[in-house]
């Protein structure tokens, strides 16, 4: 999407604030010994106040509001009242939403309780990485030339980024152009930034995989050689200084 008037852009600010917000109480609201179904169905009520709809469930008939994925998990992982939050997991939520014909997009990932597993940096990584390649987007930036920083940065951390998934236009339906919006620097690539165009920007770090690989479910991904998965992401509109993040009220850099 492009924004070409303000309607627009209060269209996207709506919509944006539902899935941020919803976001931001879900991270607060998870808790060990509690079920990623519980964690999802506080979530739906929450989407529902806004008087927002499940974009995963309206697009990929996904069962669950939210996608909730733990440790080794990258992302899409369903919702159920058999998998149970433990101490120290790696928790990811990933909260989309449509409202009034306009779509969003965020995710973040967190730790429950005491970090066990020695993955805070990982975290703290992706969630610096996702908000150094947001301040460097302009309208005209190469799309590769992200992709090169997020990957750069993570390996001066000593991470991996996964290789086959990435961020992607938004905003009149859940993935728009410009699709494929890379980890990593593809020199095919030849796209740019837009000035005025809406995209959901995410960072997908991790400790050993370089590759999500989709899991009997039809919808969990998960790394191909193991390890803790991260993923942080953004909705942003495209200017010619610094980008309008538009999920700002997840508060993930608070």
């Amino acid at each position: 999407m492009v924004i070409t008037n303000e309607e627009e852009l209060e269209g996207m600010r709506r919509i944006s604030e539902a899935v941020a917000l919803t976001l931001k109480k879900m991270h607060a609201y998870a808790r060990q010994g509690m079920s990623t179904k519980e964690l999802d169905d506080y979530g739906g009520q929450l989407l529902s106040g806004f008087g927002a709809k499940s974009a995963p469930h309206l697009v990929y008939q996904f069962p669950g509001h939210a996608c909730i994925s733990i440790n080794n998990e990258v992302c899409h992982g369903i919702p159920s009242d058999k998998r149970i939050i433990r101490e120290g997991d790696l928790l990811n939520i990933d909260v989309s939403a449509e409202l009034d014909g306009y779509w969003s997009d965020n995710g973040s990932s967190m730790i429950v309780g005491e970090d066990i597993h020695n993955q805070r940096r990982l975290v703290e990584s992706s969630r610096a990485i996702l908000r150094k390649a947001i301040r460097a987007i302009r309208g005209g930036v190469k799309i590769n030339e992200i992709g090169a920083l997020i990957e750069k940065e993570a390996k001066r951390e000593g991470f991996k980024v996964i290789k086959n998934l990435g961020g992607h236009g938004v905003g009149r339906g859940l993935h728009e152009r410009p699709d494929a919006i890379l980890n990593y620097r593809d020199p095919l690539d030849l796209r740019r930034f837009r000035k005025g165009s809406v995209v959901a920007l995410e960072t997908f770090i991790t400790t050993h995989s370089s590759w999500a690989v989709e899991s009997n479910d039809g919808f969990t991904m998960t790394g191909d050689k193991g390890g803790f998965a991260v993923q942080h992401e953004h909705t942003i509109v495209v200017t010619d200084g610094l980008p309008i993040i538009l999920t700002e009220q997840n508060e993930m850099w608070e």
